[in-house]
């Protein structure tokens, strides 16, 4: 199938040397296709019912929380644990051992004896043992300075000040959330044929969704516990744009490493849908629409607060760029044929910009867009076919791994880091070779370097030599031959990326992720860790049904000044 599929779709896909470099990957935004666009979708297409099952917090707010989600096919418990701690054991480190709050998303329903369980485990995260009816685990911390602030004046009957929230952009931060078997809980394939979570990470998604509502529930609750009769709650547009955020640091590059092929897909997949947009004629009646989505990224972008002066100076530039093109959309469109020929006469802008208009020509295409979110899913089977020769693996090289074997891996500067796993931490980190210990127990992350020994290997033997009798004397290059040979035969292959190379930045790499994931506010604190919030401007649960409800929340936007004040509700005394 995959091998059909890189053949139908060559002629109009981007190349993969464009689409997987590295710096373009860094530069991802969200589309319509990522995983929670799809999931608020299925939400209201297939009518998913949540209601609020118990209540059980003290007037400060901790105890436990139940939500049920029914869906057309099977029922669902949200259980929330909120958990009184002192400010100096909150951490979002892996290695933290208490949370504001900690999470599981359960099949089926919750009775006193597996409540109690999930009382006992639940909130030890790692250290504790759950039942396999259990698909995601996870946990949160709040944003103190954020909760207080909006806590402290809906007790007051006031609203808090938009812009202090813009400063983090949710309430909850969660620092993981596991699925697929972790710890006792279900494994993905009990899920394989589940209609509502078969997709993957779709259950972890409506896990971090669930925990939105809650977040946003918490605070009103608090505020009238706090403020009696003069309480008021929080604005929907305040509700709406706040999302849930989410730590992210080193331990998820490997996973765009180490599934390569789900990778391919999700790439793939988002590839061909904008290849559908793209052979699309230019049209007068997306113009405006066109012209509204660049003028909201705009602000989105002008909105994001980030202490990363990289980021700051990316994010300029690309305002620049779009205020520049929002300002000549009229010509631009009139000298192009097809939206194609728009995105290929912006490829001297920067990342940031291409790939923002991209998401803006997606979200044009309902139609032809959405038809492909449910083919993220791939069997991640790497294999070597029978028959093959040491030439056939040399073409396949020459042809898709010229990143790798055109790389000078004596030089130190191409070699420079090296990834392990720290014992202590528990955490994927990033040593100096030469420099720092632990290279002799390198995690095999180095995908090029492998490829480009692989390559002269082969190039020492006789081209009509079978791969079988090498590979029988030269084990070692079993894994990065079967890797080389699936991936060089698919539509996007493997990520173009050294990643011992010295100015390598895993944040490309956890961009990427995050963005098919469908983050948003971007703000790297670091070189190798993320802050980004999830579901922000997305609909609240009780608007996902309604016929006035619009999926178009691709770069949420702070709530104007009006939209509040015609509520009849005070701001807060800081004004906007």
């Amino acid at each position: 199938m995959d091998a059909d599929r890189a053949t139908r779709t060559e002629a109009t896909l981007r190349k993969a040397d464009v689409v997987m470099a590295p710096e373009r990957l860094g530069a991802m935004h969200q589309t319509r296709i990522s995983f929670v666009r799809t999931l608020i979708r299925k939400m209201a297409q297939q009518q998913w019912k949540v209601s609020k099952q118990e209540w059980q917090l003290c007037p400060q707010g901790f105890g436990h929380v139940i939500y049920k989600l029914a869906t057309p096919h099977h029922v669902y418990h949200l259980v929330v644990f909120c958990n009184e701690i002192a400010d100096y054991e909150r951490n979002d480190r892996v290695i933290a051992e208490k949370w504001d709050v900690t999470f599981a998303l359960v099949y089926g329903y919750v009775d006193e004896s597996l409540l109690e369980k999930l009382r006992s485990n639940v909130p030890l995260q790692e250290a504790g043992r759950n039942p396999n009816n259990v698909l995601v685990l996870a946990r949160a911390n709040k944003s103190v300075r954020v909760f207080e602030h909006i806590v402290s004046h809906l007790a007051k009957g006031v609203q808090p000040n938009p812009k202090d929230l813009a400063e983090v952009c949710y309430i909850l931060r969660t620092t993981a959330v596991y699925g697929n078997g972790k710890f006792g809980i279900a494994d993905f394939k009990l899920l394989e044929k589940n209609p509502d979570f078969e997709q993957s990470f779709s259950a972890q998604m409506c896990a971090v969704y669930l925990l939105r509502s809650f977040s946003l529930d918490w605070v009103n609750y608090l505020a009238t516990q706090r403020g009696g009769e003069q309480a008021t709650k929080l604005h929907r547009e305040l509700q709406r744009y706040l999302g849930v955020g989410n730590a992210t640091g080193l331990g998820m590059a490997p996973y765009l490493i180490n599934h390569p092929c789900t990778v391919d897909q999700w790439m793939t997949t988002r590839e061909t849908a904008l290849a559908a947009v793209l052979a699309c004629a230019t049209e007068a009646g997306k113009f405006a629409p066109l012209q509204a989505l660049l003028q909201k990224a705009i602000r989105h972008l002008e909105q994001i607060m980030t202490i990363n002066e990289t980021q700051q100076k990316l994010n300029a530039i690309a305002v620049g760029e779009l205020k520049h093109m929002h300002e000549n959309l009229a010509t631009l469109v009139a000298q192009s044929q097809s939206w194609g020929d728009l995105l290929a006469d912006s490829q001297h802008l920067s990342l940031e910009t291409q790939e923002i208009l991209l998401a803006c020509l997606m979200e044009l295409y309902p139609e032809l867009v959405d038809v492909y979110q449910e083919q993220m899913n791939c069997d991640e089977t790497l294999s070597l076919p029978s028959g093959k020769k040491i030439q056939n693996l040399l073409l396949t090289l020459e042809k898709n791994y010229r990143w790798a074997i055109n790389t000078d891996f004596s030089l130190a500067e191409n070699q420079y880091w090296f990834w392990y796993r720290s014992q202590d931490k528990e955490e994927p980190r990033l040593g100096v070779r030469g420099e720092e210990p632990g290279d002799d127990r390198e995690s095999l992350l180095d995908i090029g370097r492998q490829a480009n020994r692989l390559y002269h290997a082969l190039l020492e033997q006789a081209p009509e030599l079978s791969l079988v009798e090498f590979l029988v004397q030269y084990p070692q290059y079993r894994t990065i031959a079967r890797r080389v040979w699936t991936m060089g035969h698919k539509a996007m292959g493997d990520i173009q990326m050294n990643v011992l190379h010295k100015a390598s930045l895993p944040m490309h790499l956890l961009r990427c992720k995050l963005s098919m994931f469908g983050a948003t506010t971007f703000d790297p604190r670091s070189d190798r860790w993320v802050r980004v919030t999830f579901f922000q401007g997305a609909p609240l649960l009780d608007e996902i049904h309604s016929q006035t409800a619009q999926d178009d929340w691709l770069f949420p936007l702070l709530p104007n000044l009006n939209e509040l004040l015609n509520n009849d509700q005070p701001l807060g005394s800081k004004g906007l």
